[in-house]
């Protein structure tokens, strides 16, 4: 099959199971996509929904809630969920290159090495022997041993640990995220070589978000480029290519061809993979519509896309325990597209176990 440029978002929407998917759990979606970016914490969880048929929002808290699927900083960095089965060689390759990139940050800070590796101490004391805390549970160990965690050392103690292998998320407590020991909740460490690592993380995220460019790689893994280059060539006889309006694209030879179009909605969470994991999402997102779906400082709001383009955004509301859904449509507003849309709420309605309204 040739790749053309509309049959980007369409291929991209198959291998990212938003369409036709065949998992059946969190753990098998994280370790599909390599990693989902989930520093929204209730609308990650529907980053999973979205992509397991039948799925509800308390099947997803409960493989959180036994470590099947890790939330930690890794990549660029920012909050993602992977597998377990994936965290310490992830964290193997990607842990060292953003504590060096946060020393200088962590140097305006205040925060010394002297001062990290005591937070650290804290922190092991506190957690260990199967502890799970909250974040602002932990604040207070910290100042209760004269740590200052005013304005943004809380969220670099913390990330230093995480990057050190010391903590990670844990079960909830009420439905609010925990940290606990990184060695304790996920015994089982599967670590590989660089080279391997670099084969590995490149192989999954062409086999899950292809077609894409090497430029979208290094995007959202993080690497240099150097290092992107090699994964890329070390995956040479496991990927096809395709080069489009002077850009080459690169997916699996393993990919699914697309059905035939739906007029289904999908209900994309903040900071969804579709969009967030390419460099050029234009594809999917003309430059003109793009400010409405994503702020000048970085924000990407909850997207409707249908047939891989994003036709619009929404917002949601819980009231009463009913969740009320707003839409922002980017052009005309049919009949067929009302229904359409009402049509996918109700999937957002079972995921959340609430009765959903559009407003």
């Amino acid at each position: 099959m040739t790749i053309y440029q509309d049959n980007i978002p369409v291929l991209r929407s198959v291998n990212q199971q938003l369409v036709s998917s065949g998992f059946k759990t969190a753990k098998e979606i994280a370790g599909w996509m390599g990693a989902l970016q989930a520093q929204d914490y209730r609308m990650s969880k529907w980053a999973f929904g979205i992509r397991l048929r039948n799925s509800t929002e308390v099947t997803i808290d409960q493989e959180i809630d036994s470590g099947a699927i890790i939330r930690t900083h890794l990549l660029r960095p920012t909050w993602h969920f992977v597998s377990a089965d994936d965290i310490y060689w992830l964290l193997d390759l990607t842990a060292p290159r953003l504590t060096a990139a946060s020393k200088s940050r962590d140097k305006q800070l205040g925060l010394t090495d002297s001062i990290i590796k005591r937070c650290n101490g804290i922190l092991e004391k506190s957690l260990r022997d199967g502890n799970h805390k909250t974040r602002e549970e932990l604040k207070s160990e910290l100042e209760r041993f004269k740590i200052n965690t005013d304005g943004n050392r809380a969220s670099h103690i913390f990330m230093r640990a995480e990057l050190e292998g010391i903590i990670c998320s844990g079960s909830q407590n009420k439905g609010r995220p925990t940290y606990t020991i990184l060695s304790e909740w996920v015994p089982q460490q599967r670590h590989k070589n660089r080279e391997e690592s670099l084969k590995e993380l490149a192989l999954r995220y062409f086999t899950s978000h292809g077609p894409a460019t090497i430029h979208d790689f290094i995007w959202w893994s993080g690497l240099t480029i150097k290092d992107a280059k090699k994964a890329l060539e070390f995956n040479k006889d496991y990927l096809l290519s395709e080069v489009i309006q002077n850009q080459t694209y690169w997916l699996t030879e393993t990919y699914k061809t697309p059905g035939a179009e739906t007029d289904e909605i999908f209900f994309l969470p903040a900071f969804d993979e579709f969009l967030i994991s390419y460099r050029d999402r234009s594809a999917s997102l003309s430059l003109v519509d793009n400010k409405k779906a994503v702020s000048e400082n970085g924000i990407f709001y909850p997207a409707l896309l249908q047939n891989g383009q994003v036709i619009g955004t929404w917002k949601r509301s819980i009231k009463n325990n009913r969740v009320y859904l707003s839409k922002n449509l980017f052009g005309p507003v049919t009949q067929d597209l009302e229904e359409a849309i009402f049509k996918s709420s109700v999937r957002y309605s079972d995921f959340t176990g609430r009765s959903t309204a559009m407003i």
